[in-house]
């Protein structure tokens, strides 16, 4: 297939700061001043230079710094990865950029034998100041090989720290902390966020990358949830409270590591939590957080932790099914009524 030339491309240039912006554009803006301030800092992946990004996230980059900071890969995921992995080495900071978090699957050995491990096999004598971005997640009819989240796998290994921004405020902040971190870092975009607008203010001093944040307070469950999730988790639990249940929704924005104080600080308020994933139920990292919950926070909680997630199949082409195989609005609603003791169907 034959990309075109995208138009916009040093035309519109990087994104301007403004009171709100879209994801792709806080995202772009992160990258933007990255790149200007340390000369070490360079894109590399598919369709990132020339057609400036699949989501747009590299547009105007590749006008604005060459074709040597802003490198058009082949389709060749372990490779280019691997390159990733032998720049950082060497003392570049590469942001790597993998089109869709269903193709990593081809870099795992890159990722996880090589970018993962590096650091501690050679005893701190070797740092490997990777980015890789990602997006992934249920989007529109994209079929089973193209709708997988994969936290799972990627969770499961140590080495690894994993961030899932939701917010165009936290895209920012977290690619940004991340490029200058000496550790390799994934961060994890969701494909129907990319277009979500939200408050930008590039000059906020930023939370730890780590921490989640509460992005609503409530007193009677303590709902967690990430990326897509999160604006679900907002809408459940503004119709809940017209019922009389105050519902606090906690953005967890990282994987690995987890703010667990926080979740703990919360279900001691709450005393019941319910996290709510779009990634599939089984070995997810709901499971992570319900196993880790149970056993810290045992005391303060009046029901083990439920979880809430995706179907254990294949994500379905049919948009009628596609829609029913991960959680909604109604389902969590559902989910905190039944914990409640208020649902009755």
């Amino acid at each position: 297939m034959t990309r075109q030339r995208n138009d916009n491309v040093g035309i519109i240039g990087t994104a301007r700061p403004a009171p709100e912006l879209e994801v792709w554009q806080a995202l772009n803006i992160a990258l933007d001043r990255a790149m200007e301030r340390d000369s070490s800092v360079f894109i590399l992946g598919e369709d990132v230079g020339l057609f400036g990004g699949s989501y747009r996230v590299t547009q105007g980059l590749y006008a604005k710094y060459g074709e040597w900071r802003v490198r058009d890969t082949p389709i060749s995921e372990n490779s280019f990865v691997g390159i990733g992995v032998g720049a950082a080495l060497a003392g570049g900071r590469p942001v790597v950029e993998i089109m869709t978090i269903n193709f990593a699957l081809l870099a795992l050995d890159s990722i996880i034998n090589m970018a993962a491990k590096l650091r501690y096999m050679s005893g701190g004598q070797l740092q490997v100041p990777l980015v890789i971005r990602m997006p992934g997640g249920v989007a529109k009819q994209l079929g089973a090989q193209h709708s997988q989240r994969l936290e799972h796998t990627l969770v499961n290994v140590p080495g690894l720290r994993v961030v899932v921004p939701a917010t165009p405020q936290d895209s920012y902040w977290q690619l940004s902390q991340a490029i200058v971190a000496d550790d390799p870092i994934i961060v994890l975009e969701h494909e129907l966020l990319y277009f979500t607008k939200g408050p930008f203010d590039p000059d906020a001093p930023p939370p730890a990358m780590h921490a989640a944040a509460v992005r609503r307070e409530g007193r009677d469950v303590t709902l967690v949830a990430w990326h897509r999730m999160v604006s679900l988790a907002m809408e459940a639990a503004a119709q809940l409270s017209t019922r009389g249940i105050e519902v606090e929704v906690i953005d967890l924005r990282s994987l690995r590591p987890i703010d667990l104080p926080l979740l703990r600080e919360s279900v001691s308020k709450t005393r019941h939590a319910i996290v709510v994933e779009e990634d599939c139920r089984f070995g997810g990292v709901g499971a992570e957080i319900a196993a880790t919950l149970g056993e810290v926070a045992h005391p303060d909680l009046a029901s083990p932790v439920r979880r809430l997630a995706a179907s254990d199949v294949p994500t379905p082409y049919n948009a009628e099914l596609e829609r029913a195989s991960i959680p909604g609005t109604k389902n969590i609603i559902q989910a905190v009524e039944e914990l409640a003791g208020l649902h009755t169907d």
